[in-house]
């Protein structure tokens, strides 16, 4: 839980900022938070995918030896790490989903419309 919510904290993070930073620009809210998501789908997408890919020999519960190029499926040490790596990924990938969706959206309906910045 920690590390998944490590992940989605920095993520959201660097979201809100950007938008922010867009906002204190002039931007409207809906403006900065197109802009947002573009110029962040990148870093969020890449971070969500290489701990993915990361995580992907704990969830098949493979077990890699480098030192005697051994590639072994299913050994004793998987059995505890398998559970945790799997609930990692899928929450990971579900809050990258949400991290682009829901963060802009919910920073746009947080803004009154009276009180534009320049839009």
């Amino acid at each position: 839980m920690i590390a998944l919510a490590g992940v989605v904290v920095n993520d959201n993070i660097v979201l809100i900022d950007t938008f922010n930073r867009l906002r204190a620009e002039g931007l409207s809210a809906r403006e900065a938070a197109l802009r947002t998501g573009v110029q962040r789908l990148r870093p969020v997408v890449l971070t969500s995918v290489t701990t993915i890919l990361g995580l992907m020999p704990m969830v098949l519960a493979l077990t890699i030896d480098f030192r005697g190029r051994e590639i072994t499926h299913g050994a004793p040490s998987t059995q505890w790490w398998t559970e945790l790596s799997t609930a990692v990924t899928g929450g990971l990938a579900v809050a990258t989903v949400l991290t682009l969706v829901v963060t802009p959206s919910l920073l746009v309906l947080g803004q009154r419309p009276g009180k534009s910045r320049g839009g």
